[in-house]
């Protein structure tokens, strides 16, 4: 059985892949590319048919960031000429946040920059999703706060979250060359906190940084065993004035590979494409509906996305559906075990008995098909031609007096 097929079937029955199994993935040649797609793409209709989960971003607070992140345009020292606002007001929120439901998304993400929240800013989040829950039936609402404290999670439990998304972003032993302020192991103490809290638990990574393959794979496997019940793969977008806007590694067809790996190896949950589609997939974005079944809708945090109507359209036109706000995203068996809106059953993607396993949205708080499996370069795949270009800060919808592209 060659290695596709033995990825097939393991993904069929949730069972983890291997890590050279994985890594082979990674290390497949653009002449099986489709290959690989269209194998990973039978685990995702198996699990999710055709349907495609749209999400809208709000940014309740703009830049301004004490921690130093270096994919991130709001971190500290930026000179990304990114909007910069304070907190929005409740109805502001709400508002803005309508744009994107009337837009067909059925989950709006509250995300804010910073460390964490302090307790008067979990009361004022918690007084926006009572406003967007009030004004929106079965809406769902995801929290992306930073860093959680002891009893937040529960509090915006209580106010109406569905989920918390707080991305791992890279591997452990890379972390520290990314951020300095604070660590991996703080990472996963919110997501675990978020779970404890019965909070749906997100939580992804960002590709691009100049990682190598053994990374990417790790942190995967470290997201697997967390077990969210989503998780965004966000391409790094190089912002001009942040520390790591000179990094362009990706090619559309790594993007897919990477989209690829990560169903394999966490099969029946809902893979998000998060920032940097458009930047890195490029016309290649049709493509990937195959491999994720989650995508964000319009504009992201601080850069501008394809326009919102243009997603419609390209899920219709690969022959997907948007997923209705009636239908329930997950699996049977993670959704109805508790927990959020999904859960973390023992069999589960992530399953902790299974030994092994956002959105960065452009600086938010990602051997051969037929025969054998080889491992995969440890190095950093050489540089794409860059595409500044396609880097456009957003300029319309929260935080300013335009309309949003929802």
């Amino acid at each position: 059985m060659n290695l596709l097929s033995t990825l097939v079937d393991k993904g069929l029955r949730r069972e983890l892949p291997t890590r050279e199994e994985a890594l082979a993935v990674l290390a497949t040649s653009d002449d099986e590319l489709l290959d690989v797609v269209a194998a990973a793409g039978r685990v995702r209709r198996h699990w999710f048919g055709r349907r495609v989960k749209l999400n809208y971003l709000v940014n309740l607070k703009s830049g301004l960031c004490p921690e130093d992140c270096s994919y991130c345009s709001q971190r500290l020292g930026s000179k990304a000429g990114i909007l910069k606002y304070t907190w929005l007001k409740p109805d502001e929120a709400s508002e803005a946040a309508a744009a994107g439901l009337a837009g067909g998304a059925k989950r709006v993400c509250l995300v804010a920059s910073g460390r964490g929240s302090t307790d008067r800013d979990v009361d004022r989040v918690s007084e926006t999703i009572k406003a967007i829950k009030e004004q929106n039936e079965g809406v769902e609402v995801c929290a992306c706060l930073g860093l959680l404290s002891d009893g937040q999670a529960e509090r915006l439990r209580e106010a109406g979250a569905d989920a918390y998304n707080h991305n791992l972003n890279t591997s452990e032993s890379t972390y520290a060359d990314i951020t300095t302020t604070h660590t991996y192991a703080d990472r996963v103490d919110t997501v675990q906190k978020a779970h404890a809290a019965g909070l749906s638990a997100c939580s992804g990574l960002i590709a691009g940084m100049g990682e190598s393959d053994e990374d990417l794979v790790d942190v995967v496997y470290s997201l697997r065993e967390l077990d969210p019940d989503s998780v965004p793969v966000n391409f790094l977008i190089p912002f001009e004035g942040t520390p790591l806007a000179k990094e362009w590694h990706l090619t559309p067809q790594r993007c897919l590979r990477i989209l690829a790996m990560v169903r394999f190896v966490c099969p029946d949950v809902e893979v998000r494409i998060a920032g940097g589609r458009e930047v890195h997939l490029r016309s290649m974005q049709p493509l990937a509906l195959n491999l994720a079944n989650s995508i964000f809708l319009g504009d992201y945090l601080t850069s501008e996305g394809q326009a919102g109507k243009a997603d419609l359209e390209m899920i219709a036109d690969a022959g997907f559906e948007v997923e209705g706000a009636g239908e329930v995203t997950l699996p049977e068996h993670r959704a109805t075990a508790g927990g959020g809106c999904g859960s973390h059953e023992s069999a589960g993607c992530g399953s902790h008995e299974s030994a092994g396993c956002g959105s960065h949205k452009s600086g938010g708080c990602g051997s051969h098909a037929g025969g054998g499996v080889c491992g995969a370069a440890a190095t950093a795949a050489p540089a794409a031609e860059p595409r500044t270009d396609l880097v456009a800060v957003r300029r319309r919808g929260a935080g300013t007096d335009l309309a949003p592209n929802a």
